[in-house]
């Protein structure tokens, strides 16, 4: 085999889509926050929202900021992969954002809900559907997430009962997901997620 044919076929690696869910309280971001700190080759998709920027956030870096009609128009454009509506707000991720970084061989990461990743899996662009890695994170069982939620201090009785409600609700989806991670300690967590993104890697598929 010669150099050049040996370096043709090596090719170069198309990014992925990893689709990370679970409820509040599971130490989704915990895991995402040192995946991106220490794989150079990760990102985070920047989401779109309606809703103003706080003082401390960057348009751009945190969100794209969009007016009401600026978002009700990319959303009949079509120009969405997932969007939802939270309170008063709308939020979304921009279909173009991720194909461009998956594109050029970064791995996309995501934190977002069941039905934001319902809709990525209906998601007919063949890019987005081969990229796709969906995981879900959740405890052993729903009395480690409570204890979990009551250690943030932050709810009174009722928000905490909602949020609990909404928590053991998306617990009933990790079915739809190819990988599952019973979440443990920090460490343990983040390295189950790195032992699925290093296996993915791997994949021929990955390899154009």
């Amino acid at each position: 085999m010669t150099e050049e044919s040996g370096k043709k076929d090596a090719g170069s690696r198309q990014g992925m889509l990893l689709v990370l869910s679970g409820p509040a309280g599971a130490g989704k971001s915990t895991v995402l926050r040192s995946v991106v700190e220490n794989d150079p080759k990760v990102r985070f998709s920047v989401s779109c929202t309606t809703r103003p920027a706080r003082e401390e956030e960057v348009n751009g870096r945190d969100y794209h900021f969009l007016s009401e009609q600026e978002f009700a128009d990319k959303l009949e454009a079509g120009e969405f992969l997932e969007h939802a509506g939270v309170h008063k707000w709308s939020y979304g991720t921009l279909r173009s954002s991720v194909a461009d970084l998956i594109g050029d061989g970064f791995d996309v990461i995501m934190d977002i809900d069941v039905q934001g990743a319902a809709q990525i899996r209906a998601c007919n662009d063949p890019l987005i559907a081969r990229s796709r890695v969906d995981i879900f994170l959740m405890p052993a069982d729903t009395g480690e997430l409570e204890q979990r939620l009551r250690a943030r201090g932050s709810e009174d009785d009722e928000s905490f009962r909602l949020r609990m409600e909404s928590a053991i609700e998306e617990l009933r989806h990790w079915q739809h997901y190819t990988y599952r991670i019973l979440s443990s300690t920090r460490e343990s967590d983040y390295q189950s997620f790195m032992t699925i993104l290093q296996a993915e890697r791997l994949r021929v598929g990955r390899w154009l």
